[in-house]
């Protein structure tokens, strides 16, 4: 038998196909750039940073030779009327400054602060400091006058300024600013205050009524006013003490009302005490009682002083029925006994207070009651 031949493979048989990209062309390879052309992350981050730098420097060169190099506008001078032309040529004066020959000058009192002149602060406290000065000089004369009558109402301006040069307040200035802070000052002044000129010439100054209130002392305004409205504080206090007396009257004579019935109930008490006693069997008390003895065992040492308190007390004791007084020698002397005549009585307080023992006594007889129920029903409770 023949031998069948074998077919090849079809992988052996076919030729395996090119990848451009693995094995490029040598067109294409001449065409593209190399890797290294195109610079990393890192190199564009330098580069962005050093053309920012460079710009900023660009810019700030520009403008600092434009700002420069260009030469200001000069002013327009003061006595000139100028023009909408010139203004495009030079700036215009501004207000409180002398302009000449383009040149700018602060009046006195200002300072020049670019193309404006600002109120000098030094300046301007330095006035402020002699005008409070002037203020409280003159006030103070005029308020020491009016509350001790010594001292001048108008004072002259030149002691003043004199009292200003030795206190140091103005050593600070110069001539020139300081004729410019005397100027403002007197200005002030003559605005706060009033100003005349004597016979002698001088001008003299005086502090205004309203404003001489504010510099008198505490003590002085208080004593001109009590002297204004005297005629109201007197009666007030008089009447305040008339008031006061008043009541203090009423409030002894309540008060000596009521120990005088106290004392009158202590008497009754202690008589009738004393006659129950000497009814008893066993007793060797007299009935009746020594009315000196019992005033001096009632009375304390400073009531002793106001015979009127035993007095009213005697007074209500006579008019009493139940109380017999009369004369009986005792020891060689004559002296005035009290008796209580009424046997067996018992005076009103003494029932009341008896009564009141009574109550008392059967609250608590009542509340051991109670108690001692609780405690049985408890036991007979505890033994079921």
């Amino acid at each position: 038998m023949d031998s069948i031949p074998k077919k090849r493979p079809k992988s052996e048989t076919k030729t395996p196909k090119r990848n451009p990209k693995s094995s490029p062309s040598p067109i294409t390879s001449l065409l593209e750039p190399p890797q290294s052309f195109f610079p990393s992350k890192e190199e564009f981050i330098k580069l962005l940073t050093v053309l920012l730098i460079a710009c900023a420097v660009a810019f700030t060169c520009s403008f600092l030779s434009k700002h420069l190099n260009s030469d200001p506008k000069k002013f327009c001078d003061s006595n000139s009327d100028s023009i909408e032309s010139d203004l495009d040529s030079c700036e215009p004066c501004p207000v409180n400054g002398e302009c000449h020959q383009g040149k700018l000058q602060c009046n006195n009192g200002y300072r020049k602060h670019v193309t404006l002149c600002l109120e000098d602060g030094a300046i301007n406290e330095s006035t402020k400091k002699l005008v409070r000065h002037f203020e409280r000089k003159v006030c103070e004369a005029y308020a020491h006058n009016e509350c001790y009558g010594a001292g001048t109402i108008w004072v002259p301006e030149n002691n003043v300024w004199k009292d200003l040069r030795g206190n140091g307040l103005v050593d600070n200035l110069d001539e020139s600013a300081y004729d410019f802070v005397k100027a403002k000052a007197v200005e002030a002044v003559a605005e706060l205050l009033e100003k005349r000129t004597n016979a002698n010439g001088i001008n003299e100054l005086k502090c205004p009524e309203s404003l001489m209130e504010s510099y008198k002392p505490l003590t002085c305004s208080i004593q001109q006013w009590l002297l204004r409205h005297i005629v109201i504080v007197s009666s007030s206090c008089a009447m305040l003490v008339s008031c006061a007396m008043l009541l203090r009257k009423i409030q002894r004579k309540r008060h000596f009302s009521s120990r005088v019935e106290e004392l009158y109930d202590q008497v009754c008490d202690f008589l009738e005490e004393n006659a129950v006693t000497s009814n008893s069997t066993d007793s060797n008390c007299e009935p009746w009682v020594i009315a000196s003895r019992l005033r001096d065992h009632l009375l304390l040492p400073r009531e002793r002083r106001d015979p009127l308190l035993w007095t009213k007390v005697e007074e209500l004791i006579q008019e009493d029925s139940r109380i017999d007084r009369y004369p009986k020698i005792i020891k060689g002397e004559q002296k005035v006994v009290w008796e209580w005549q009424v046997e067996g009585s018992i005076s009103l307080s003494k029932l009341k207070k008896r009564r009141e023992m009574q109550k008392k006594v059967k609250q608590t007889n009542d509340s051991n009651t109670i108690l001692q129920d609780n405690y049985n029903r408890r036991i007979a409770e505890t033994s079921s």
